[in-house]
């Protein structure tokens, strides 16, 4: 396995690689792996020859105020991590190397970045899809994976893809979750004992949501009302319940089809985000 820290270098190797007619599979994450981001590497088997995951901790997507500079970080953990999975090649740019001195270019997708955590971290996206542009550009992927536990953001990239006519297949699976149904995320280990019993009420109030739904309500708004109930004492702040279709992303006024069903909360100073979606028509929760 590889370590390549400049653009170069890691142009150099994909250069190779596609003389040689290699399929090349890509997981960008900002590091502190999990079983998450393993099950992004896994569903690369099968399908490419080449596995390149890139570690950086991408600046221009957290707010003023936000997490930045503690968000945790352990490369050579991450790198016996990836080594473990077959992976090719980790890709761990510097800031400097990906935002030289003078850059001021972004990538905007309008409509997907609303709402949702749009409107709680404004810019977010916009730094999402600069640095994901960026990295496709640089790695040319022929695959890239995401998870559906941060579904606006894997919505969003699969709409610059097809907008910008990038040469790229967007491939979303399933969230990873713990025993009892908490999404995995690194920032779940900014959490205490408690804070951590306290997260599970998180994906069962989703469910209970998804049951109300199943159960025959079509009115967004009461449901959402259902979830918070089911959560907010256990939750140091709601900061939204939406539901959205799925994927079209678009508000709902009546419940039908495919819905999205997403919440951010925030317990002991970490902020996170679950989702699931529910099939009305086949009557199914997807989580």
């Amino acid at each position: 396995m590889d370590v390549v820290r400049s653009v170069k270098s890691m142009r150099d190797i994909v250069r190779e690689w596609k003389r040689d007619g290699e399929k090349i599979g890509f997981v960008p994450t900002m590091g502190y792996l999990h079983k998450g981001h393993i099950s992004l590497i896994k569903a690369l088997k099968g399908i490419v020859t080449r596995k390149v995951v890139s570690i950086f901790v991408n600046p221009i997507q957290f707010c003023p105020g936000e997490d930045f500079e503690r968000y945790p970080r352990d490369e050579e953990r991450d790198l016996g991590v990836c080594r473990e999975e077959g992976v090719d090649v980790v890709f761990i740019p510097s800031t400097s190397e990906m935002y030289p001195e003078g850059f001021q270019t972004y990538v905007e997708v309008e409509n997907i970045s609303k709402g949702l955590c749009g409107t709680a971290r404004p810019g977010h996206f916009r730094g999402v899809a600069t640095v994901v542009c960026k990295l496709f550009n640089i790695i040319q992927p022929d695959v890239a994976v995401f998870g559906r536990k941060d579904a606006q953001q894997a919505l969003l990239i699969q709409r610059m893809v097809k907008d910008l006519n990038l040469d790229v297949d967007v491939i979303v699976v399933p969230t990873v979750r713990e025993e009892d149904g908490l999404a995995m995320s690194s920032r779940n280990m900014y959490l205490s004992p408690e804070g951590r019993r306290r997260a599970s009420a998180i994906f069962s109030a989703l469910r209970c949501g998804a049951d109300v739904i199943l159960g025959g309500e079509r009115d967004p708004s009461c449901v959402a009302r259902k979830i918070r109930q089911a959560m907010e004492d256990k939750v140091d702040k709601v900061e939204y319940i939406e539901l959205r279709t799925y994927p079209g992303f678009a508000p709902m006024d009546k419940l039908a089809g495919k819905v999205l069903v997403a919440t951010a909360v925030w317990i002991e100073g970490a902020r996170l985000i679950d989702n699931i979606v529910v099939d009305i028509e086949a009557g199914e929760i997807e989580l």
